[in-house]
């Protein structure tokens, strides 16, 4: 039997689609961007054997400063949520993936290990660094044996974000650069931000603004990153 996993913030369901690929049964919780609310969420207990998703991470972001400069609001800190879901579920494990700086979820009963994955060094297009927090019934917590690819991409794409393309130091600016000579908002960013996330070039959200669907996929987890991290916890559950 397939193991039944809940996908919290499934935005677009990146994440989702590369545990589904690794032949695990994933239902979606609810979602801003569907008009969800995890806030009324009450998952039941004892259904599910994992728990996979990405909270929003603009609260732990370099980008926060930008936003805040520019007078906007920052996005809620929404890990307690995910850790609340988590707790009322009761899975065996749960994975929670965001930017590196963000607070490692706390939940009775579990232990936890982080664990920072490129995803040019998994075989993917861009430099996207994502942690990935693995939390285990028990005390002993358990590290996810990533594989690591023996080749990669040496000037791998920018990293996709929700508003285009991070600059990442020198070397990114000049790439980000090229990429924002696409224009945010056009159907030509939407194409390089798919390729970044290892989307193929026919792949659309259809009944979505194009500026709409630059912001999603920005906020997926590419593919190639989302399979090594899906087979790493399907050997985990093995140990």
């Amino acid at each position: 039997m397939n193991p039944l996993v809940l996908s919290l913030f499934p935005g677009i369901g990146l994440l989702d689609m590369a545990f589904e690929e690794e032949g695990f049964c994933v239902v979606r919780g609810p979602d801003l961007l569907w008009g969800g609310d995890i806030r009324r969420f009450h998952p039941p207990s004892g259904k599910f054997d994992g728990v996979i998703g990405g909270p929003p991470c603009q609260a732990f972001s370099p980008l926060r400063l930008l936003v805040e400069h520019n007078g906007c609001r920052v996005a809620e800190n929404m890990i307690p949520e995910f850790a609340r879901c988590v707790a009322e579920a009761s899975p065996a494990w749960f994975l929670m993936e965001n930017v590196p700086a963000a607070p490692t979820p706390a939940v009775s009963g579990y232990a936890v290990r982080d664990t920072l994955v490129r995803d040019v060094h998994v075989g993917g297009e861009s430099n996207r660094l994502r942690r990935f927090s693995f939390g285990h019934v028990g005390n002993e917590a358990v590290t996810l044996s990533i594989q690591w690819s023996a080749l990669c991409r040496p000037d791998p794409m920018p990293t996709a974000l929700a508003s285009g393309f991070d600059a990442g130091g020198r070397r990114g600016r000049q790439r980000a650069n090229k990429a924002a000579a696409l224009g945010y908002k056009t159907l030509a960013c939407f194409g390089a931000t798919k390729r970044a996330q290892g989307l193929a070039d026919d792949y659309d959200l259809p009944g979505l603004t194009v500026a709409a669907k630059v912001k999603a996929v920005g906020n997926g987890v590419p593919l190639a990153m989302g399979r090594a991290v899906a087979k790493a916890v399907r050997r985990a559950m093995v140990q």
